[in-house]
Formats: C-alpha cells, structure tokens, sequence
C-alpha cells in the first residue's frame, strides 16, 4: 500500500513538472516534438541574450540564403538599354534562372513533368523562394527604403538578425511614382519624393477630400508588428513604434519587401510573400495571393489585426494590435488605396489591346501569342489582365517535395490571378518573387504549360508583357 502510494506521489509531481514546462527549455525540446499552431507566449530569454545570439548567428544565415540565390540565378547587374519602368529605372533583362548542367530550355521543354521530376530536371529557381531565414520569417525591407524613412521620420526599419536578400537591381523602382484615377492629368503626384508622415498633408492637400487624407495618414502611420514591437522577442535594437502599411506598399506601389504568409502551419509549409503593388485594386476583386478576401476593406482589416503577428491574434494582444473602426478608419483607408491607378500604357487602346499605329511587330507577334497560342489570356484578360479568380498551376507535377533551407518545397495550390497592367514596375515576379525578369517568367510559363514556344516567340511575347 505504501509503495502504491509513492507511486501516486511521484506520478503527480511529474504531471506538475509537465506543466511547469516552458516551450524552449531543454526539457521541451528532449520531448517528442509537437506542432502547434501557436507561437510562444511567454519568453524565457531577456531582450539582449536574444539579439546576441541572432546577431552572431546572422552571418551564416545570411551566408546559407545567398549561396541559394547565386546557386539559382545569375545576379549579375544587366540593365535593358531601351526599357525602363515608369520613372526611368532600366528594367533587369534575360532569363536569369540556372539550368541544370548539360541541359537547354528546348530539351527541357520537349520533356513531360513526370520524366522532369523523375530525373531531378526543374530549375531550381523555378522552385518555391524561401524567406532568407524561412523558420523565423518575419518582415525585411529594402536597405533604400530603411534609409530614406530613417532620414525623414527617424524611425529604423533595420532587423538585426536579417537582412533583404534581393540585390536592388532587381527590385521596384524607388520612390515609384503614383497616380490616381481621379487626377490623371496630373500624371505622377508623388513629386519624385516617398510620401511619409512627414510630407503626407503638404503632397495631398487639395488632391484628395478629408476622408481620404484621413485614410492616407493612417496607411503611413506605424503600428506594432511582430518583429517591430516593444516585447524582447522583436528583431530591432530599440523598442519600435511598429510598421506602416506603406513600409511595403511604398508610395501605393511596392518595394518588394517580403514576409511569411500568416494563414498556413506548420512554419515550413508557410510561402513567401511578395509584396504586390496596390496599383489597380479598384478593378480587383479577390485580395491576398491566396486568402481571397472580397473586399480591400477586408484586405486592410486582416492585415493589421492578423498578417503582422504571423495570424496569430494571441500574439497580437500581447504585442499592441491595432483594431481598426470598420466604419470610418477602414473604409478612410480603403477610399484611398482604390485611388492608386496603373502607370500610362501609352501603346495601348482603350480595350488594353495594343494600338497598332504606336506597337512594334515584334510587340504585335507578342500579343498574338498572348492571346492564342500561349493562351495567356485564359487567365489574364484585357484591358487589366486579370480574370479576378484563382488558379492551380500544380507546379509540384514537375518536382518531388523537399525541404530548402526550412521550407517545404511543395505544392503551392490555388494562386490568385494578379492584373498584369503595368507588369514591368513589379518586379519580381510570381507570389513569392521566385521570377526574377520578365523572360524568366515567359520560361516559366512555357514549362509549365507545356506551350512548345520558339526562342523567338519566347522574346516577342515578352516584348508584349512590356508594352503592358
């Protein structure tokens, strides 16, 4: 009876001992590892063990991410002589994907996905992207944009841990130009300038109405974040204000910032993100390369309340979310987003097909592609190409799941159709920024469509996808 005891004894105290136990202890992680759908609440590191344990981890990180980039792409700086995005950026040109060795974009084409898959054949850049530390993820913003809001508003975008992995050249033209849909005669309002909240009033006023003036503070103004925040997990030296939504969508537009979508788990199955433009969400109808929201209100709303902490509103709470008023501050913020227009298209007609007074044949071979053998346009339909509905590509048919640098390279599923309006201001391309030019997507495309275009079809399609 006595010994029947002890054993009653020692069992509960190991029940209690359980329960004591904190996520990251030795403890937890010499257990069988579980996955949650929820990150740690409480922390058992103070503020500076974190970020000297990051920091000298940061170089290897770094190291690992950029040996995939050169493994996947030729990086090098090639700037197209003739085109240029809207404010005069030349755009990157030439397929930059690597091929495997001893293999041609022809031999590949002419192969089936199984016997692609079969012999390990797929581009490794045509891949999924991670994020440069995919198992911490998080926001990183381009070194351009981090100075120029540390310069105008004193506020430090810098992670100490991370660091943007795409070279500038590839990236958005910075500061982007803006239009509106109700001022086209004023072609580019932004003034050369990145519109912040310090040069907001004085750049709008007498532009925009009250409302929308409102809203465009509010999509400047910074707000916690899960890596910008107070709390000793965040990723920044001092505590942090938090990010704004234009800390991506800079000037209405994008940087091409990146992230980690919030609405998948386990982490390694989570996809980079990045980030579109806002140029034309007022002819779209489905927000979020997956989440299909209905309505920018929504979009705007899911963001701040879920996107920045990971879609996790635990975390949220503990960390400062931002709880918008649905009726005046969402629908203030939504006004003006839906008033950020494409770039001029200036060879195009009104239908947004080309005007064949203006185009060149080699555009107007493109366009013929496009829309017939290509057969783009069962997804991208003019005059926005975009068809508001999502779509399948089942890229996985090409390649066998595995795990890069802490993603799980694997199926992507049903992806929004983004509007192609304006496609050469965006790069890069894809919902992860896998594409790093235009001709690295037509290569894409072909493949996994299967399409059989000639090199120089190949090139006159892109040449269309330019005049767009």
């Amino acid at each position: 009876m006595r010994e029947l005891s002890l054993k009653c004894v020692v069992a509960v105290l190991l029940l209690l001992a359980s329960w004591l136990i904190v996520p990251g202890t030795t403890c937890a992680e010499e257990s069988p590892k579980k996955t949650s759908s929820y990150a740690p609440i409480v922390i058992t590191e103070d503020f500076s063990t974190i970020m000297a344990r990051l920091q000298a981890a940061k170089p290897e990180v770094m190291k690992r991410q950029m040996d995939l980039l050169n493994e996947r792409y030729d990086l090098s700086d090639h700037p197209s002589k003739e085109v240029t995005m809207s404010r005069g950026k030349p755009i990157q040109e030439g397929v930059r994907v690597k091929l495997p060795k001893d293999m041609t974009w022809e031999k590949l084409a002419a192969m089936s996905p199984e016997e692609i898959r079969e012999k390990d054949l797929f581009p490794a850049g045509f891949l999924p992207l991670p994020h440069p530390n995919h198992s911490a993820g998080g926001m990183l913003f381009p070194k351009f944009h981090i100075e120029e809001i540390k310069k105008q508003e004193g506020r430090d975008l810098t992670r100490f841990d991370l660091d943007l992995d795409l070279p500038d050249h590839f990236l958005p033209e910075f500061p982007a130009p803006i239009y509106l849909t109700t001022r086209p005669d004023l072609g580019d309002v932004s003034q050369g300038k990145l519109v912040t909240l310090d040069n907001y009033y004085e750049m709008f006023n007498g532009i925009l109405n009250p409302k929308q003036i409102e809203g465009l503070r509010l999509l400047l103004t910074p707000f916690p974040q899960q890596q910008f925040n107070q709390t000793e997990d965040r990723r920044s030296v001092r505590p942090h204000l938090g990010v704004a939504c234009f800390d991506c969508h800079a000037n209405g537009h994008t940087n091409a910032g990146t992230h980690l979508v919030g609405d998948i788990r386990p982490q390694e199955f989570r996809h980079r993100l990045d980030t579109p433009t806002l140029r034309g969400v007022n002819i779209q109808r489905l927000f979020g390369s997956q989440r299909a929201l209905k309505s920018i209100e929504d979009f705007t709303e899911f963001e701040q309340r879920a996107a920045y902490f990971d879609g996790d509103p635990v975390i949220a709470t503990k960390k400062g979310a931002n709880i918008l008023e649905r009726g005046s501050q969402v629908h203030f913020m939504a006004e003006v987003q839906e008033l950020f227009d494409f770039p001029p298209a200036p060879k195009l007609g009104i239908d947004g097909r080309l005007d064949p007074k203006k185009a060149t044949e080699s555009e107007k071979r493109g366009q013929e592609l496009f829309f017939a053998k290509a057969n783009c346009a069962f997804c991208h339909q003019p005059p926005y190409y975009t068809d508001n509905l999502m779509h399948n590509l089942r890229v996985e048919r090409f390649y066998k799941p595995h795990m890069v640098n802490g993603m799980m390279a694997s199926a992507d599923g049903p992806i929004k159709t983004f509007p192609l309006r304006g496609i050469k201001d965006s790069p890069p391309y894809l919902h992860d920024g896998r594409l790093l030019t235009l001709e690295d997507a037509v290569e894409f495309f072909n493949l996994i469509l299967e399409l059989k275009l000639s090199e120089k079809e190949k090139k006159e399609l892109a040449a269309f996808l330019r005049a767009l």
